[in-house]
């Protein structure tokens, strides 16, 4: 009795450790809440100083990832808002507002009254009410800790003709989070998704909302039948027949004490209203033919003229338990809803050099034609490795995998003026492999901005520019070069002390440009392993994938990005 009775006391007095730890976390989450609400509010009294309208040209904005950028509906314009900066130590985040005119290939910052505050991994949707209007909501804020982040669950609209934010409160929407998606659906703002994180525990979400863009008011929708699970990061399009189409995304789960494990989703879904029944909506899983893309977080989408959605880029993980290993892409995958297939986005090569490549089929070694090629004999993708040596010699290795010349996959017919599939070449130089870049379809051109890779402990932020035509297929133009081996890299302080004194520094310096030196507002973070077992998510702050793209599809990680005219607004 007396050994069954210290049993029963050891018992209850681990129960009381236990709930006596609960509640002082719940009590640090509580303050640590309070305190990124404090910083958010000091940033948003500089905010405030700005009292008029400020257009400045500019060059290219400083690299950054989970940005959102969105095509203007009127006018030849993208608008990118917001994103992260992380060099090692510190995680810059922003609230800046730049326009890019694809016409005129020129940037300018416009300094706006009143902006939301700064944030990364939001959504962005643009609608052509009023003249244009670009939509925000959530994201998140890293803490200069760099191990608590804020969530946001507000909603801006800034409206383009009068250049004015205004934050739009509506009660019973979603609550705060990141990696999550929104679409433009008729006259509605749709939802999906994402994830919440604080001191104590993180969840991912799958449920939906919508927002009336006339009444102003959210809803709750509960559709019927089996949809996705939680997740975050994923593919968001409306399709031409009006349903709502989900692929992949990202979510995490405990797997033993302090050890998680990610899964990058691969499935797919359509969420649809029913026929007859106003206000009703049913989850249908789907299973696309064709070529689909390999599984991966961190990709980028847009919707191409066609009405078809293009996935681009992204990363796959290996996960141990104390290590994250990850293959970084760069290629293109177009779903056609109409078809319901995935195909390889194959691009041609200039035109000059597929007659040059006509003229060798045709002549073969020695002037024979060349024989059909297949089998054994096909040609296998080709793996390119280049090194960039950085200023303080650190060597960052960059690989990119160019498709195999006639290996492309098109599902149309040649026009007049295009090539054969057969005739199809690999390629130019492209966008080179990342995550979380951000993507925006404008004119039929596909744009690609930014995004990261990593080489080792090393994340490398990427602030090029590159644009390809979607009508065409044949070559990557680039509009913004950037060196990733003359980035900025600094090394984790030697101690917590040290940490704590350049978040001090940051936190009193009230000057400054955007950018990587001299932001006022730049919140210091951790070291750049936070993914596997420190960070569920991609949408923030480093190694952070599967939620953006954005994880804005970005989304268009991220991060949302709108389509333009040429199709419905989508996410990335």
């Amino acid at each position: 009795m007396g050994k069954k009775g210290r049993k029963e006391r050891k018992g209850r007095g681990a129960e009381k450790t236990a709930a006596k730890a609960e509640r002082k976390a719940a009590r640090r989450s509580r303050k640590d809440e309070e305190d990124l609400e404090a910083l958010i509010a000091h940033f948003q009294t500089l905010d405030a100083q700005k009292t008029q309208i400020v257009e400045t040209p500019c060059p290219p904005p400083s690299p950054r990832l989970n940005a959102s950028l969105s095509a203007h509906p009127e006018k030849d314009e993208l608008i990118l808002f917001g994103g992260e900066y992380f060099n090692g130590q510190k995680t810059l985040l922003y609230n800046e507002l730049y326009v890019y005119n694809v016409r005129r290939d020129t940037w300018t910052r416009v300094d706006i009254p009143g902006p939301p505050p700064r944030r990364c991994a939001h959504q962005a949707v643009v609608v052509p009410q009023g003249g244009g209007q670009l939509w925000i909501f959530g994201g998140e804020f890293a803490a200069p800790s760099g191990e608590q982040f804020y969530h946001y669950r507000d909603l801006w609209v800034l409206h383009l003709t009068t250049r004015t934010w205004v934050q739009v409160k509506a009660t019973g929407g979603p609550s705060g989070r990141s990696g999550h998606r929104m679409v433009a659906w008729k006259r509605r703002l749709i939802l999906f998704g994402g994830f919440h994180e604080s001191t104590r525990d993180y969840v991912y979400y799958n449920d939906v909302y919508a927002f009336d863009l006339d009444t102003y008011t959210w809803s709750k929708l509960s559709p019927s039948g089996t949809g996705p699970s939680p997740r975050s990061g994923c593919q968001m399009s409306v399709t031409p027949q009006g349903s709502i189409a989900i692929y992949g995304g990202y979510s995490k789960q405990r797997v033993k004490k302090d050890v998680d494990r990610g899964t990058q989703h691969a499935d797919m879904f359509l969420l649809r209203p029913e026929e007859g029944r106003e206000g009703k909506w049913v989850w249908t899983r789907i299973n696309p033919s064709g070529t689909k893309p390999t599984p991966r977080s961190g990709f980028s989408v847009a919707v191409a003229p066609n009405h078809q959605t293009l996935l681009f880029g992204g990363v796959r993980d290996e996960e141990e338990d104390e290590s994250l290993e990850g293959d970084f892409f760069n290629d293109l995958y177009f779903y056609d809803a109409t078809k319901n297939r995935w195909h390889v986005g194959q691009l041609k090569g200039p035109r000059p050099e597929r007659r040059k490549r006509r003229r060798a089929k045709k002549e073969g070694p020695g002037g024979a034609s060349e024989p059909h090629r297949g089998g054994a004999g096909a040609p296998q993708p080709l793996e390119v490795v280049r090194e960039v040596v950085a200023e303080d010699g650190t060597v960052v290795t960059i690989r990119q995998v160019l498709p195999a010349s006639g290996s492309g996959s098109v599902d149309r017919p040649p026009s007049e003026d295009e090539d054969s599939p057969e005739e199809v070449g690999g390629p130019g130089a492209g966008p080179s492999p990342r995550s979380n870049a951000m993507l925006a379809v404008k004119h039929g051109l596909l744009y690609v901005y930014g995004g990261m890779f990593e080489a080792g402990d090393r994340q490398v932020t990427l602030g090029d520019l590159y644009c390809l035509d979607l009508h065409k297929m044949d070559e990557w133009k680039v509009l913004v070069e950037t060196d990733p081996g003359a980035q900025e890299w600094l090394e984790e302080p030697d101690s917590e002390e040290d940490s704590e004194d350049d978040s001090e520094d940051d936190s009193e310096d009230d000057g400054g440009e955007s950018g990587v030196e001299g932001d006022e507002t730049s919140p210091t973070v951790g070291g750049p392993g936070e993914q596997s077992g420190d960070r569920p998510e991609q949408n923030s702050g480093p190694r952070r994938r599967g939620s953006r793209p954005e994880g804005k599809e970005s989304a268009p990680g991220c991060p949302g990005h709108a389509a333009g005219p040429e199709g419905p607004p989508s996410e990335g």
